[in-house]
């Protein structure tokens, strides 16, 4: 008994190493996650194969190094609308950029921590590059959110209001890439991804295609 109690501590410990983490969480796809039914199967096979999904660790560590106050970003160009259930998707494209503030221990925690959370979006990295990211989301303004990754992602959200009601039966048609523990959806006012790896780059504008939340782990 003393001996499974002791497996069942060392367990515990080594699950705390790898999973006490939290922070901000933006989100971007080229096709409207906010939106009518109508209008989303008109995007279905047209667009939605391209993401952006960016984190920011307010506090905590993953494989027992401390990764808070960092950042990592991941572009994605998938093989079919990201969430129709009738498409399929994968596999898919990805490039990561890494903060360049991150220590050698501290960037390969950061893309195993990205790719544990992206799962299949995550899983064929093409290019891994180093660079200065600046992240921020504006809590006091919900779903505003700004981030800068090197001269290769840029994003601008803003709320959705009013003037964002189109046909009056909008919802939160598709629901977050990854596990987050709240996304509310906005207007990308800004989604561009200009690098190399995905045979693909693209900017995109005033699109209901955003979501701005946190995670924990």
């Amino acid at each position: 008994m003393r001996k499974l109690s002791l497996i069942a501590i060392l367990l515990v410990a080594t699950s705390a190493l790898t999973q006490q983490i939290k922070g901000e969480y933006v989100e971007t796809r080229s096709a409207d996650i906010y939106t009518g039914q109508c209008f989303a199967n008109g995007e279905m096979n047209l667009a939605g194969d391209q993401a952006i999904l960016a984190w920011h660790i307010q506090e905590g560590s993953w494989d027992g190094v401390s990764v808070a106050g960092l950042s990592i970003v991941g572009a994605v160009k998938a093989q079919a609308t990201l969430g129709d259930p009738y498409g399929k998707p994968y596999p898919a494209k990805s490039v990561l950029l890494v903060d360049s503030h991150a220590t050698p221990e501290q960037r390969q925690a950061l893309i195993n921590f990205a790719q544990e959370q992206g799962g299949e979006l995550l899983r064929h990295v093409m290019k891994v590059m180093d660079v200065p990211i600046d992240m921020q989301v504006f809590q006091e303004h919900h779903a505003r959110a700004s981030i800068r990754a090197g001269k290769f992602v840029t994003i601008e959200t803003r709320p959705i209001g009013e003037d964002d009601h189109l046909c009056g039966n909008e919802a939160t048609f598709y629901p977050p890439l990854t596990q987050t523990t709240h996304a509310m959806p906005a207007v990308a006012m800004t989604d561009q991804y200009q690098g190399q790896g995905l045979n693909v780059t693209w900017t995109l504008h005033d699109k209901r295609s955003a979501f701005v939340g946190t995670f924990a782990r």
